[in-house]
């Protein structure tokens, strides 16, 4: 019941349009980022929990948690954060270029799990305490092991367990290590991400990144970040683990019989998570109190123009082919290595991806923006009308002009005299426009036919909708119900609902290509699904929710 309940509050903020984006009404969606515990030194723990599922399901589970308060938290700017003593993925660990970082992992499994460890794939790691493994030193049931290593680059990568891997990871057994550069560029506070955040501090909005870079490099700077970790889970496994584990309660460590032997072949997974949870529970806000072990979500949140940083990791043991709408992911680097061009080194060279495959243990570190270039239409409703006297004029209700810069967006060159500030256009509606498209309708035949004035025509809303279940505007910002219910528009009052009043905007699905991960058991929709928000600047995108 909670899954249909859920899928109708989707269903309620979001349909889609010919576009191939879908009109958002303003929604309790949240929205995430890139949350973790700041180092260098962390104390965790591997405990057990149960994981809630969407469908009603709560699978027992293994997983990597805080052993006590943490250092710190990050970002700063959300302030609820907390750190339970087992979570899906584990704690994120947030450290510094250059940082000599110690983790000390104590193993509180049940005895018959046997021992545990991480491994830290692209660090040299030492390790002090515990006894040796195979891949690792490990933490023998009830006993600690410290790992060290320096943070010799930057980057996300994953870490997971090394000890019987292919039961400890599928339980839950992985999280991700995020590198923050040393250095800084310049070039991240300056030109365009310092109009990015100007227009984001015009409205108040506070600031959500890690950093301003991603590397010690200029092609990496960004201003929005978020932290998508894709893996799936097969219950059978996890129900089987559990009825060991309670039929040889109270065994001696290391005496016969006293070790679990749990087959993780065939391998049927019926959940597919991102961030340990799936959709729609993966678009409720980090740290909600319904899910005690599942702290993170994935619901990316944009402005136009903006540039987002996705740190993806692929962690168990399937390849996830997860398609971003909208655009391409540029991959700026693999594993916290930089792809550099050969001929130039100090240009990038990595691919635009149209899905961003998720090979196991993979992490990429990749730029995605959204502009609305290429719409053919003015999608913040800038046509000429009878109640606006002044187009030129920047007023209540009247269209804002487009000064198109050297690349074509309204960021606050005034190419003719320059007496426009800085300032004036990141307050306007549609700072960031693309200039080329300002001013053309959406339709100007509005059932059916595509007259000349207008590239597309929507469904006829009087059959398409139901009630205030469809937003019933094409277009991004305040006033956006006016702009749709002008005298050129087919669109009824009655579909203009939102809440709060000042939202409006696209939203694009975010999703995995492979169609059962869609899925919740088996029951679509759900799975590795979400869905990327669009807003115009003056919408406050608050990430601490």
């Amino acid at each position: 019941m909670r899954l249909m309940h859920r899928i109708r509050e989707f269903i309620k903020v979001s349909m889609p349009t010919a576009a191939g984006c879908v009109v958002l009404v303003g929604s309790g969606i949240s929205h995430a980022a890139a949350p973790g515990i700041t180092g260098p030194t962390f104390n965790l723990v591997a405990q057990t929990a149960y994981l809630n599922q969407p469908d009603g399901s709560s699978v027992y589970s293994w997983g990597y948690g805080c052993n006590g308060a943490p250092t710190g938290f990050a970002p700063a700017a959300i302030t609820t954060a907390t750190c339970p003593s087992m979570q899906i993925p584990g704690p994120t660990l947030i450290v510094t270029e250059g940082q000599a970082v110690s983790v000390t992992l104590t193993n509180n499994l049940p005895t018959p799990a046997g021992n545990t460890s991480i491994l830290f794939p692209g660090f040299q790691v030492s390790a002090t305490g515990g006894v040796s493994g195979l891949l690792a030193q490990e933490a023998v049931p009830g006993g600690s092991v410290t790992y060290t290593f320096t943070a010799s680059s930057p980057g996300t990568r994953a870490y997971y367990s090394g000890t019987q891997s292919d039961l400890q990871v599928e339980m839950g057994m992985y999280g991700a290590v995020i590198v923050l550069p040393a250095h800084v560029p310049a070039a991240c506070d300056a030109g365009v991400h310092a109009a990015n955040r100007g227009a984001a501090a015009t409205h108040n909005e506070l600031d959500f990144r890690l950093a301003h870079a991603a590397y010690d490099h200029d092609k990496t700077c960004y201003d929005r970040e978020y932290l998508f970790q894709f893996s799936e889970m097969d219950p059978n496994i996890h129900n089987t683990a559990l009825a060991q584990v309670t039929a040889k309660a109270g065994c001696t460590a290391g005496s016969p019989g006293c070790s679990l032997e749990v087959p993780t072949e065939p391998y049927h997974p019926a959940f597919f998570m991102i961030n340990g949870r799936s959709m729609p529970d993966d678009m409720d806000g980090n740290y909600e109190v319904e899910y005690p072990h599942q702290p993170y979500n994935g619901n990316p949140h944009v402005h136009p123009g903006e540039q987002l940083l996705l740190r993806i990791i692929g962690q168990g043991r399937w390849q996830h082919p997860f398609h971003e709408h909208a655009n391409h992911v540029r991959i700026l680097a693999r594993d916290g290595n930089l792809i550099l061009s050969q001929t130039d080194p100090e240009s990038l060279a990595g691919p635009a991806l149209f899905t961003t495959t998720t090979t196991p243990g993979l992490a990429m570190d990749g730029i995605f923006y959204y502009t609305g270039r290429g719409l053919n239409w003015d999608m913040y409703a800038h046509t000429p009308r009878t109640d606006r006297p002044d187009p030129d004029v920047v007023a209540a209700n009247q269209d804002p002009p487009c000064y198109p810069d050297a690349n074509g967006y309204n960021t606050g060159y005034d190419p003719t005299s320059g007496a426009l500030t800085h300032q004036e256009v990141w307050s306007a509606v549609n700072y960031y426009e693309w200039c080329a498209d300002h001013n053309k309708p959406l339709e100007v035949a509005p059932f059916g036919d595509v007259a000349s004035g207008g590239p597309v025509t929507l469904p006829d809303p009087n059959i398409l909708t139901n009630g205030n279940w469809f937003g019933g505007s094409p277009y991004l910002g305040p006033d956006a119900t006016s702009r749709a219910t002008g005298p050129n528009s087919a669109f009824q009052p009655a579909n203009t609902q939102a809440n709060p009043s000042n939202e409006r905007g696209f939203a694009f699905m975010w999703h995995s290509h492979n169609e059962r991960e869609i899925t919740t058991n088996n029951v679509f929709p759900g799975g590795m699904m979400m869905m990327l928000l669009v807003d115009s600047r003056e919408f406050v995108i608050d990430e601490s929710n």
